[in-house]
């Protein structure tokens, strides 16, 4: 099924983008059960508590409701997070919202946390056993748009999905729910993070809470950033989500589409930021790489940045799920030449990277 959808990625690209991925979806959901593939043992790897068999994760966006995460871990992944996923049902931005930026090798989405809401996701993931079930599923959870108490909504997603999430990862960096960035703010996020800890510490205890962060914080607001995740002890840091920059270069006609950027020209920004995060975070807890990750060799440029684990979305759409193998394959050859252990890659080259020009 695998080779079946990668060969029809051509044809799927004719479609407006949405409609492709629905259809992606549905041939998914229709996979007989299929076990992971048995992965390289030097590619393992222990962050927040948890046990990974590889560190190639699907990024949130792709499974917004929970339908495909066996699939997608049959399909070679070491971990899937699910979501964004509000308390409340709701459609999202008007469409036209998702534009192929395929000279850049790029996506601009502008989706705006289109959810069909806790419940039916929660009876999916029961469903499969919950926390129980084979595979490591994390459920990114948001925030209704029309929420007065945008905290309260993730206090309710880690209540919600107590018992079936391996672990959580508080979504405050979409640029496309108005206002949802400004839960960035030092003081927003302390409050935040005290509400949704405490939910936590109470329905789920020891689950691993993530904070997935915009790529396009100023350095001193993400020097405030990492201090009240470090201070309030959250376990991880995803680095990063969509930009609402445009860096120059860009030849697609839909360049000017508003919304978040993703795919190949968000690599060299998100991957500085991680490195920023990581020098700052000095070992307090272990982070996510996001951004751009098209190959093995941008796998490995992640983890050098300080990245134990990385997810990927948007290079699926011009590589196909072949390229979770191809990334598997190469950072296993990549070991094995160099008789290093993932642990030893994981930040080499921050130093260097931070100390560097910040790019466009």
């Amino acid at each position: 099924m695998r080779r079946l959808l990668d060969l029809a990625l051509p044809f799927a690209r004719l479609m407006d983008p949405e409609t492709a991925h629905g259809l992606s979806i549905r041939a998914l959901s229709c996979l007989p059960p299929a076990a992971a593939p048995v992965d390289d043992p030097r590619l393992a790897v222990s962050a927040f508590g948890l046990a990974f068999p590889n560190p190639v994760g699907l990024a949130a966006g792709f499974d917004k409701e929970a339908e495909v995460p066996d699939a997608m871990l049959g399909a070679g992944f070491g971990f899937v997070e699910v979501g964004t996923i509000t308390p409340r049902p709701q459609p999202g931005n008007p469409r036209p919202r998702n534009f192929r930026l395929t000279e850049d090798r790029a996506v601009i989405n502008r989706y705006g946390f289109n959810s069909g809401g806790h419940t039916p996701a929660v009876a999916r993931l029961a469903a499969r056993g919950g926390r129980k079930a084979r595979g490591i599923v994390g459920v990114n959870v948001g925030a209704n748009k029309d929420s007065t108490d945008r905290a309260a909504d993730y206090v309710s997603g880690i209540r919600a999905f107590a018992g079936l999430a391996s672990y959580f990862t508080a979504n405050v960096s979409s640029p496309n729910t108005p206002g949802l960035r400004d839960l960035q703010e030092e003081r927003a996020l302390d409050e935040l993070l005290a509400r949704v800890l405490e939910a936590r510490d109470q329905a789920a205890p020891g689950v691993p809470l993530l904070l997935k962060i915009a790529p396009d914080l100023a350095l001193p607001h993400l020097d405030g950033m990492v201090a009240v995740a470090r201070r309030r002890r959250i376990d991880g840091l995803i680095v990063s989500n969509t930009t609402i920059s445009r860096p120059p270069g860009l030849r697609s006609p839909f360049k000017s589409e508003t919304g978040g950027l993703s795919g190949r020209p968000l690599f060299a920004l998100s991957t500085r930021m991680l490195a920023e995060t990581y020098v700052r975070v000095d070992g307090a807890f272990p982070l996510v790489g996001v951004g751009g990750i098209d190959s093995a060799a941008t796998a490995l440029a992640k983890i050098e940045a300080g990245a134990s684990l990385i997810q990927l979305y948007s290079g699926l759409v011009y590589e196909g799920l072949g390229l979770v193998e191809k990334i598997k394959d190469g950072l296993a050859a990549r070991l094995a030449r160099e008789a290093a252990t993932l642990e030893a890659l994981t930040g080499r080259r921050a130093r260097a990277l931070v100390a560097a020009p910040f790019p466009d």
